[in-house]
């Protein structure tokens, strides 16, 4: 059984760097949570200069919510919604913001897809599942490197992997995206399951998020070789 020793321990894709000028952005925000009213111009003040770090977390946002709940209105709603939720204080500094910012659009991304298709994410109790290509939450077990993985996901096979994505079942779609892409540890990701994708998915625990990840790993394996091999 693979261990998990942190929020990015076993994440596939490796976390971005913060953006240059995170800090000072985080300072700049933080200084407007005194509790008083602000008014436009006074925001717009605090946060000008800031412009290039706005658009790269936005950006960033966008790409989860989108590979979550698909692109469109629905992606933007999460976000602005998950902004708004998000636990910001003058004490957090810029990588709890991230994990803060990923665990809410997790969070407001799985009660959508719960709506969308109810059961769709309840826990997979008693289900049998196929032996599949991976052990241990190891992608190379499958004799694909993480090299490979990371250049389809932010290559020019990227419409290829988000194609694959939407071919999955919600709850393999939604495992390896809080996996690989929000660097969400297994356990994490069966509470967040457990609390927000309805009752039928109160029992979801951490190994089941790990078979239902090395499940869409080894899809996901598959298409790779494929790719790499279009007339085999």
């Amino acid at each position: 059984m693979s261990k998990e020793s942190g929020c990015c321990s076993k994440a596939f894709i490796p976390a971005d760097p913060l953006p240059e000028g995170a800090h000072e952005f985080s300072r700049s925000v933080t200084s407007l949570l005194d509790g008083r009213p602000k008014d436009e111009a006074v925001v717009a003040e605090v946060l000008a200069g800031h412009e290039d770090t706005l658009d790269a977390i936005a950006a960033r946002m966008y790409t989860l919510a989108s590979m979550l709940v698909g692109e469109g209105e629905d992606s933007v709603r999460l976000i602005e919604a998950s902004i708004s939720q998000s636990k910001v204080s003058p004490c957090t500094d810029p990588e709890e913001s991230r994990r803060n910012g990923r665990r809410a659009i997790a969070e407001g991304g799985i009660s959508l897809l719960a709506k969308r298709a109810p059961g769709s994410l309840d826990a997979p109790i008693g289900v049998d599942f196929p032996r599949t290509c991976i052990d241990d939450d190891e992608l190379e077990s499958a004799g694909v490197s993480r090299a490979q993985l990371e250049a389809m996901m932010a290559g020019s096979g990227r419409a290829r992997v988000r194609t694959w994505l939407e071919s999955l079942p919600v709850s393999q779609r939604v495992v390896f995206v809080l996996r690989a892409v929000a660097a969400i540890p297994s356990s994490e990701a069966a509470s967040l399951l457990a609390a927000n994708a309805g009752p039928g998915a109160a029992a979801w625990s951490a190994e089941m998020v790990r078979e239902v990840f090395r499940q869409a790993l080894c899809s996901l394996a598959s298409q790779l070789i494929q790719a790499a091999n279009p007339a085999s």
